[in-house]
């Protein structure tokens, strides 16, 4: 007993058109297209790739800019603490070896000014180093992000 079985024509008729439609067509075109955007899809996928690494890396590097000013800035806090302590143990040494209330008041006055100058020159300088940090972990940032932008 042989089994009939039927076999399906290389013809077929599309939607739409007055012909017929040979099968073989279009899954090499279907292929020749899909072929297309899978090399595009890898060459995106590489350019994003690498983009998120140079990405990455300049936020790493302005990280580790951030902790080291961070560290400056503490390190010049603690001086000028141990600088404002110093001048106020000596004021007050001072202070005791006043002889009269003029004295007393000539030393005061002397010292809100030399105190008044100090604390003026440490904002400065804190200001500084808070500007010179912020410019190193922006310059980077800002440079990445020019060239992230521009056409390729």
């Amino acid at each position: 007993m042989k089994k009939k079985t039927k076999v399906k024509t290389a013809m077929r008729k599309s939607a739409g058109s007055p012909g017929p439609v040979r099968k073989t067509e279009s899954p090499e075109a279907f292929r020749g297209m899909a072929e297309k955007a899978v090399g595009q899809a890898k060459e995106t996928y590489e350019r994003m790739s690498s983009a998120a690494a140079e990405a990455s890396n300049l936020i790493q590097d302005s990280c580790l800019t951030a902790a080291k000013g961070a560290m400056e800035h503490n390190a010049k806090v603690v001086e000028i603490v141990r600088a404002n302590t110093n001048a106020a143990f000596d004021y007050a040494e001072k202070l005791l070896a006043a002889r009269s209330p003029s004295d007393f008041v000539d030393m005061a006055s002397d010292h809100a000014r030399k105190h008044f100058d100090a604390i003026s020159g440490q904002t400065r300088e804190l200001s500084a180093l808070g500007q010179r940090v912020t410019l190193a972990i922006a310059e980077p940032l800002t440079a990445g992000a020019v060239k992230a932008f521009r056409p390729i």
